[in-house]
């Protein structure tokens, strides 16, 4: 019995206790680089492409060669500078047409990357906007006239003569401001589109139409029935070119396009812009295009109506199946 006892405190004595579990290193995540946001050029550059809004209504500046189709129908020195700038870029340039109006909208919602659409300054658009240094297409485009019948050629001489009457403007643009500061007892006519305006003028809806010189020349060319009313506006130094408007804010890209109209300027490109402009504005397939953008309710009431349809669809539509290898690790 003693023997069995010393056997078996032998055997207790033998066993070793087990090593206390080491508790497992806490695992925490590797810290995640955040990716620097792009600024609006390196944006642009990633993308390829330079959005452009204008409103090709305004010859010759900005309109349309019937004879072409897709953006190379979009012509005028406008578009020409909107080329320069994506080359400078590196970049396509898409243009994307719309009214004068819109083009503005475009801008503030940061939808296109720019507007070039014969924009002079102004301390509204400076208050709004990124405005980009002047460029200058041309005299003709910083005279402001008055666009009348040409029966009523000797009717209608000084500003006192359009007192009470109806004087159209292109809404949101310098010749609305005229008109208001330089025509105080006219009555403005605001209309959304330039063609608009002369039709309104020759059905006698309105007594005159203020516009750019350069774009009442080509008007008068295609509508022999109208004149240039020989008072003008007296145009500010400061409303004398044009500026390039962008969404406010965009500092990089302002600075960028500043780069590119110097460079412009410094090569003399102005002026054979302008001059092909005008030879290509003066062709039969030379035509400027009012843009009606769709109302707001309108779009709206689209949108409403689809949206229960597209959801019946997805209701409808049987679940796809998984691919054979997904659902494999799936199930695994």
């Amino acid at each position: 019995m003693l023997a069995m006892v010393m056997v078996l405190g032998l055997a207790a004595c033998g066993q070793t206790a087990a090593p206390a579990a080491t508790p497992a290193p806490s695992e925490e995540p590797a810290p995640v680089e955040e990716t620097p946001e792009l600024n609006e050029v390196d944006a642009i550059k990633a993308a390829g492409v330079l959005t452009v809004a204008l409103s090709p209504d305004f010859s010759p500046m900005e309109f349309v060669d019937s004879s072409k189709e897709g953006q190379d129908q979009y012509v005028g020195f406008d578009v020409t500078l909107a080329k320069y700038i994506a080359d400078y870029l590196g970049v396509k340039l898409e243009i994307q047409a719309m009214s004068f109006d819109a083009c503005q909208t475009a801008v503030a919602l940061d939808a296109v990357d720019m507007s070039i659409s014969g924009y002079s300054w102004t301390e509204t658009r400076a208050e709004n906007f990124a405005l980009s240094d002047y460029y200058y297409a041309g005299e003709n485009e910083t005279a402001q006239v008055l666009l009348i019948r040409a029966a009523d050629a000797e009717k209608y001489t000084k500003p006192e003569d359009f007192d009470g009457l109806d004087v159209g403007a292109q809404n949101a643009s310098l010749q609305m401001q005229l008109v208001t500061e330089q025509l105080p007892n006219a009555k403005l006519y605001t209309i959304g589109e330039i063609g608009v305006g002369v039709l309104e003028l020759q059905s006698g809806n309105i007594e005159a139409l203020a516009v750019a010189d350069g774009n009442g020349t080509q008007i008068i060319a295609n509508n022999p029935d109208l004149v240039k009313c020989e008072w003008q506006f007296d145009v500010k130094a400061e409303y004398e070119a044009n500026v390039i408007m962008m969404h406010k804010g965009e500092d990089a890209l302002l600075t960028v396009v500043n780069e590119a109209l110097a460079k412009a300027y410094e090569g003399g490109m102005y002026g054979p812009w302008y001059d092909e402009a005008l030879e290509i504005a003066a062709s039969a397939s030379a035509i400027e295009v009012s843009i009606e953008d769709e109302p707001a309710e309108e779009a709206a009431e689209e949108a409403a109506e689809e949206a229960p349809a597209e959801e019946a669809a997805a209701e409808e539509a049987p679940a796809e199946e998984a691919p054979a290898e997904e659902s494999a690790e799936a199930a695994g």
